[in-house]
């Protein structure tokens, strides 16, 4: 009984040491959880697709909610800017612009586009959108048809 005293903290030592020179593997299998970061104003395809021209700003501001960025240099033009975070992965960043002209809708801008009902695989390239208001003559034209 006397010699198994001596011997328990030479195995307890043993046992340590074994334990931490795995370590290093057990830690690729254990790593810590990460949420899911979100920033910014989330635009989705559907509320692109209810943007018209000639509308107002409160009217872009109910659709979109309000800008990330309204710059006062820059009155006419607001950013919407979204960026997501995973726990794991890369980050994705979206980017929206709209311009406005005499505060109405004149152009939209960025990385989403109004759905035209197509699936379509999303682009990574920023786009512009011309989103133009009908003329006189387009209305008389299609007032008479």
């Amino acid at each position: 009984m006397n010699r198994f005293f001596y011997l328990l903290p030479f195995l307890a030592m043993t046992a340590l040491v074994a334990a931490c020179s795995s370590a290093n593997q057990a830690k690729s299998y254990i790593t810590p959880y990460r949420i899911d970061v979100r920033q910014g104003n989330w635009v989705t395809q559907e509320m692109m697709s209810q943007l018209k021209p000639g509308q107002t700003r409160e009217q872009v501001r109910f659709i979109l909610g309000s800008p990330l960025v309204s710059d006062m240099f820059h009155a006419d033009r607001w950013d919407y800017i979204y960026r997501l975070q995973p726990g794991r992965g890369e980050a994705e960043q979206r980017r929206i612009v709209v311009f406005f002209q005499d505060d109405k809708l004149v152009r939209v801008g960025g990385d989403v586009i109004a759905d035209d009902g197509k699936k379509v695989a999303p682009k990574t390239a920023n786009q512009v959108i011309e989103v133009v208001a009908p003329t006189d003559a387009d209305q008389k034209k299609s007032k008479k048809e």
